[in-house]
């Protein structure tokens, strides 16, 4: 028997960041557990979250995302997506400490809109968004720039997804822009559009170019060609100053990483294999992935399709796996057979650093008086952030 010899490579710096143990404070992705989390086999940690958690009584609120584990959502008080939890949050002035089991960007959010005297505490500072890396304040700014440069940032009005950094929706706020999530895209974009000529009005969408591109040519009867994306990586994005002045869509080139798995083989595969099957997907997923569904809608759109969809009917969701595996054991007892659409397993891998451990660590601190990992956005930013905010909760 031969011994495995180890691989003569070196880790990268995004795969430090990735395995959380490098700190990049402008990232979303972050760094070590500062303590000592209780071990993973310990057979006492369901009960000692619970003690924890008791212990704080209504001094804890905990927020729990519909992508987390199992594990960490029985302890949720709410779970939602990432703009519901942070309402929720600040629909409870008396919590003095927010638990927030989602990714940074949500836990930033939900200190925006909570009150000076609560404490948002994220359990793992490594659990972050790959898409909202995929979009820095610096990169931003100099896109700005350019935009300025070819004549037409005074016709731009840019509209950021929820899965952003504080930074960037504080850049949305300081440009007259707002705030929008997969639910109210299309209102947010009729609204951008609304407020310059509408024969110049153009948009600046940041950072998923896919969530931008569905709402542009789906709900707005725009065409392919009215979009453009935007590449950070490239000398002036990429584009020619007449190609940004010719484009109504200015998309960031972002994306997510688990819906931007599907692809149109997915979608026939599963409908070869399982006739008569509904294929339902997020508006995260490429254009020709949403193009080939019979429903497409954000996570609270698919929960409430399954919720209303008749016994016996068969599901292949686009979205990921911990909440499709969740509602295909929700649904096992109607009748309805829901799958994942693709067949490679991919569950969100930032996300999934929120487990029990990390859970019981956090819960455990709290209770003994100690706040960690705690998220704080600071003044300016949040003031920005939250007019940007304030207008997506204007929005007709």
């Amino acid at each position: 028997m031969t011994t495995a010899q180890p691989l003569d490579v070196e880790p990268t710096p995004l795969a430090l960041l990735l395995l959380g143990r490098e700190a990049d404070p402008k990232s979303e992705r972050g760094v070590e557990c500062p303590g000592e989390l209780p071990a993973p086999s310990d057979p006492d940690l369901v009960e000692r979250a619970r003690a924890a958690k008791e212990k704080l009584g209504d001094r804890v609120f905990v927020l729990g995302h519909h992508y987390q584990r199992d594990e960490v959502i029985e302890f949720a008080d709410v779970t939602g997506d990432s703009f519901k939890l942070a309402r929720d949050a600040a629909a409870r002035p008396e919590a003095e400490y927010i638990v927030f089991c989602g990714v940074h960007f949500m836990a930033e959010s939900a200190d925006i809109l909570t009150g000076d005297d609560q404490q948002v505490v994220l359990p793992d500072l490594a659990a972050g968004c790959s898409m909202a890396d995929m979009a820095t304040a610096e990169q931003v700014a100099e896109c700005w720039d350019i935009l300025t440069e070819a004549g037409v940032a005074q016709d731009t009005i840019p509209v950021s997804y929820m899965n952003s950094s504080a930074d960037i929706k504080a850049f949305t706020g300081r440009h007259g822009g707002t705030i929008c999530t997969s639910s109210n895209a299309e209102r947010a974009l009729r609204w951008a559009f609304e407020q310059r000529d509408p024969s110049a009005g153009k948009v600046l969408f940041l950072p998923d170019q896919h969530l931008g591109r569905n709402t542009a040519v789906r709900d707005l009867g725009m065409s392919l060609e009215d979009c453009v994306v935007y590449n950070p990586h490239k000398p002036n994005g990429g584009l020619t100053a007449e190609q940004l002045r010719d484009a109504r869509m200015i998309l960031w080139r972002g994306h997510c990483s688990v819906h931007g798995r599907f692809s149109l083989d997915s979608v026939q595969e599963v409908r070869e294999r399982i006739p008569g099957v509904n294929v339902l997907v997020h508006p995260e997923c490429k254009h020709e992935v949403v193009a080939a569904a019979d429903y497409v809608g954000s996570t609270e759109y698919i929960i409430k399709t399954l919720e209303a969809a008749p016994a016996g009917s068969k599901w292949a969701i686009g979205t990921e796996l911990n909440l499709v595996r969740r509602l295909a054991n929700r649904f096992a007892d109607q009748g309805k057979e829901i799958v994942f659409l693709d067949r490679t397993v991919c569950f969100c891998s930032t996300m999934n650093r929120i487990d029990l451990p990390h859970l019981v660590w956090a819960l455990e601190s709290l209770a003994a008086g100690k706040v960690v990992n705690r998220i704080q956005v600071d003044q300016e930013t949040e003031h920005f952030a939250k007019l940007a905010l304030e207008r997506m909760l204007a929005l007709p």
